[in-house]
């Protein structure tokens, strides 16, 4: 997907770092994600759920908080409220593009900041919680440690995943006074919690107490074994999925019309493992689903084979044809099932040498319904005139071009120690 990196001015005047992931089509509606503590906008989670919703037709804004990876400023002048109003800041510069935000999206310690930055943000119409605490003093326990050093001395230095960090008093006063309680019930948007029951950094209980403090709609939804950074691929996956369906609930997701000369719009195909063969299919907005290869031929069998594919199009295609010419000759069709077969392995196709084959798909069509036998007889008939049977039997022209717009560093790309922590 394309991304656009931009700085905007923080809280306090400070250039922020950050990456606008937009869809490959028109953007029907504009996310905010926030990280962890200490974190950064390019942890693997962020950078997953960010292309995944860019599939989905919304563009992710995701920066570096004041003091962070590559935003300006000092981390030690910063603090709950800071990242507060950096979202807020966030949001406004997007609303000055016309981009207004109506998702936003919070990991961890991010979390608890977009339950408080939604007041600050009218355009917001659905709010989603990663692994979020329910007191925001709960980071102290990172650097419990120092926290009487802090008390005495105004300051202290801390190692936070192998990077010292300097954390000020004015630091802990501040999110020992935050409460959100009050902004959870004043939310005023959908919210979605999503937590790891094992998550052993911000236990299950802070899920339940952000989901009993909130109105409806709220919805809760378990990231079962993950751990806290959601760091493995699939995790994330399935995290963005989950958030990608629910947000088409509350926020529009309504298409332009499709661009002459495609009526169905572009379909996306991403490899999603670079390892195996897996690749995300995104058709639109709305549909997604997974190809993959059997595990006999190096895959993850997590989803249909190309050739599965053109299966399942011809059967889809034979089925809605059928039932099209039933439908509109009043005749008793009660229900239509078709099985297709492929007898050619696909594998052998990819081999430089070999026997030449024909590709012959065998359907097999089950009507069921009080149909005489001349009404059998034409609905086999109309089944030959399907527009995927026609396209496969005249065969189809296919035109490719190479697009040199380069790609974003690969999502395993070296993050410092410092961007993994809490």
């Amino acid at each position: 997907m394309p991304i656009e990196r931009i700085t905007f001015p923080g809280h306090s005047g400070d250039q922020l770092a950050a990456r606008l992931d937009l869809p490959d089509g028109p953007i029907l509606s504009t996310a905010l994600f926030a990280h962890c503590f200490t974190c950064s906008k390019d942890i693997p989670a962020a950078r997953r759920i960010s292309s995944r919703l860019a599939a989905m037709g919304i563009a992710v804004l995701r920066f570096d908080f004041t003091g962070l990876g590559h935003s300006d400023g000092e981390f030690s002048n910063t603090n709950f409220s800071s990242n507060v109003a950096d979202l807020v800041a966030a949001g406004q510069y997007l609303a000055e593009r016309g981009m207004a935000p109506s998702l936003l999206i919070g990991h961890s310690l991010g979390g608890a900041a977009v339950l408080r930055a939604r007041a600050g943000l009218p355009s917001v119409r659905g709010v989603v919680t990663l692994g979020a605490p329910s007191d925001p003093e709960h980071v102290t326990h990172q650097f419990a440690d120092a926290l009487g050093q802090i008390e005495s001395d105004g300051a202290a230095e801390v190692c936070l995943a192998d990077r010292p960090f300097t954390i000020r008093k004015q630091f802990v006063d501040d999110i020992r006074a935050e409460a959100l309680n009050t902004a959870i019930r004043e939310l005023d948007a959908a919210l979605l919690v999503m937590h790891a029951p094992l998550d052993a950094t911000v236990s299950i209980d802070n899920a339940a107490d952000i989901f009993v403090a909130a109105k409806h709609p709220k919805s809760f939804v378990t990231l079962d074994d993950a751990d806290h950074l959601i760091s493995r691929p699939r995790d994330a996956e399935y995290a963005a999925d989950v958030i990608a369906a629910w947000a088409g609930r509350y926020i529009d997701l309504s298409p332009p019309a499709p661009p002459p000369g495609a009526p169905e719009g572009v379909l996306r195909v991403s490899e999603a493992d670079p390892n195996g063969f897996l690749q995300d299919v995104q058709s639109g907005p709305r549909h997604h689903t997974y190809a993959d290869e059997p595990l006999a031929y190096g895959g993850t069998n997590k989803g249909m084979t190309p050739y599965g594919f053109i299966a399942a199009g011809l059967g889809a295609c034979t089925s809605m044809t059928i039932r099209m010419y039933a439908r509109r000759k009043g005749w008793p069709l009660e229900s239509v099932s078709v099985d297709v077969c492929h007898d050619k392995v696909h594998a052998q196709d990819a081999l430089p040498s070999g026997p030449a084959k024909i590709d012959q798909f065998t359907r097999v069509i089950y009507l069921s319904g009080p149909l005489d036998s001349d009404q059998r007889a034409r609905l086999l008939e109309i089944a030959d005139r399907c527009p995927v049977h026609r396209t496969l039997e005249h065969g189809a022209k296919v035109m490719t071009r190479l697009d040199d717009t380069p790609l974003e560093e690969p999502l395993e790309a070296k993050l410092h120690p410092a961007e993994l922590p809490f």
